[in-house]
């Protein structure tokens, strides 16, 4: 393949294989679909409760209005708890709820089995190659997160997290 042609072949395999997955993964899966923004804010919030809407903004490179209306979208579908924080009366600290923590971790069972018998479906030599890859695909990652974070700052705040019908990878 041409050195040129790699990065776009990369790129289009990547969301491919992400497209896939979720397909797969929503096949059966017993609730409406989250859209992207959402499910990264769960998530995040799943693994840091009790972080500020305004922390939440920064990490997810959003417009902290915009984190607000998550809030509440995920607030009434009783995903998200909000509270006010102790140390800061204006500030509201976000906790996730038993419901959420239930999806999240179903949502993780059924995508480490799909990836499981999907790479039992590969020969050695392309389980290897894969295996390969992941210090380089993680390095990709770094590099997109550090240089988006760099881009939200300077466009204000306002990152690309958002997305249509996305549940999580």
């Amino acid at each position: 393949m041409a050195t040129e042609e790699f990065p776009d072949s990369l790129a289009v395999v990547l969301a491919g294989v992400q497209r896939l997955m979720r397909r797969r993964l929503r096949e059966g899966f017993p609730v409406p679909p989250l859209r992207g923004a959402q499910i990264e804010l769960l998530r995040l919030v799943s693994a840091r409760p009790g972080i500020r809407v305004s922390d939440a903004a920064k990490e997810l490179y959003l417009a902290g209005n915009s984190v607000s209306t998550l809030v509440n979208q995920l607030s009434r579908a009783g995903y998200l708890l909000r509270e006010t924080d102790p140390d800061d009366r204006r500030s509201a600290r976000l906790l996730p709820t038993p419901a959420v923590e239930a999806r999240l971790g179903e949502w993780d069972v059924r995508r480490r089995a799909l990836m499981r018998e999907q790479v039992e479906h590969l020969s050695d030599e392309d389980r290897e190659a894969l295996a390969a890859a992941l210090p380089a695909l993680r390095r990709l990652a770094a590099n997109l997160r550090e240089e988006g974070g760099a881009a939200a700052e300077g466009a204000g705040g306002q990152g690309a997290a958002g997305g249509q019908g996305v549940e999580g990878t």
